[in-house]
């Protein structure tokens, strides 16, 4: 759920980031430093047959609200290309709008393939093709009004496996109010190359019958991928305690987070040289997480396709981002 927003217009639930260390430097260091990444690795990358950015990130849900997306420096260093799919008509428009040259966006409902109805709600990052759940939004100060059901479309889905745009994924991105679990049931066959996801998971069901944390998690690992990092967590006040009452900061409910899975860095014998090169600058470039991106320097110099002094290039690359 991207952040929706009180009466007032401001959005003051608690959106926790874990600090990112990219955000050390200026904006034009770390594209700078970003591209530097990729040229270190880009001996890992030569032998790509679909040419274009190296990594190809998938985003599920890609709704422009106003949460930055994790691979923006990645796209702004020319280090990934986009594939993004959002069935409501304006989010659409607003994405082809801001679209750049490695950014396609298609009007796709992405599932298990069969026909569903989209639920339209009063805020559009609730969105969903699950009925909200009542009882459940009314726990929440405000979410009955901001889940209300506006409108019901008729919606036909896409299995992830069955788009025949997709040629890799490297990084998928999924974020669509409870149809998570659908979609990376019904993508095994696309997600087997893919080194990380981002998803959404729910700790607190807002819709009937939503998959939830631990269903999600069980997915993914029998994939193999593994937790890597929180990257948001969301907390809500519980009703009826108001925004503007003093007891709201201690009053939170845990409702849902997005969270970072990655291949299995313990067995990195299942990934090729690219596999392993693409993990390292997703989780350089786009989540600041250097100590898996250096673990992927180190299994490549051992590989023989980066040279010994690569590893200390790359943390001085690393080192130069660090806060203070």
């Amino acid at each position: 759920m991207n952040q929706p927003r009180d009466s007032a217009g401001d959005a003051p639930h608690e959106l926790s980031l874990e600090q990112t260390p990219n955000a050390a430097i200026g904006a034009t260091d770390r594209v700078e430093t970003a591209a530097s990444v990729g040229i270190l690795l880009a001996p890992a990358l030569i032998d790509d047959p679909f040419g274009g950015p190296p990594v190809a990130v998938v985003d599920i849900g890609a709704n422009p609200l106003d949460d930055e997306v994790p691979y923006q420096l990645l796209l702004d260093a020319g280090l990934a290309g986009i594939t993004g799919f959002e069935p409501q008509a304006d989010a659409l428009a607003e994405l082809h709008r801001r679209a750049g040259p490695f950014e396609r966006y298609l009007p796709y409902a992405v599932g298990d393939g069969e026909p569903h109805t989209l639920r339209l709600c009063a805020t559009s990052g609730f969105a969903s093709l699950l009925e909200p759940d009542e009882a459940q939004l009314a726990l929440l100060v405000d979410f009955p009004r901001l889940a209300a059901v506006v409108d019901r479309q008729p919606i036909d889905t896409r299995r992830l496996d069955d788009i025949a745009e997709i040629d890799r994924i490297d990084l998928l991105k999924i974020d669509i109010q409870g149809g998570e679990l659908a979609v990376l049931r019904a993508g095994r066959t696309a997600l087997a190359g893919a080194v990380a996801v981002q998803t959404e998971v729910g700790f607190h069901r807002l819709y009937r019958d939503q998959p939830t944390f631990a269903e999600v998690d069980l997915e993914l690992r029998d994939q193999g991928f593994v937790p890597h990092r929180f990257v948001t967590t969301r907390t809500w006040p519980l009703a009826p305690v108001p925004w503007a009452d003093p007891l709201q900061q201690a009053s939170r409910q845990l409702v849902e987070a997005d969270l970072l899975y990655v291949r299995d860095p313990v067995h990195p014998e299942l990934m090729t040289d690219a596999q392993i090169a693409r993990l390292a600058l997703v989780a350089d470039v786009g989540y600041g997480s250097f100590g898996l991106a250096l673990r992927c320097v180190l299994e490549l110099i051992t590989r023989g396709v980066l040279d010994d002094d690569d590893e200390d290039a790359y943390r001085a690359l690393a080192a130069a981002r660090l806060p203070g």
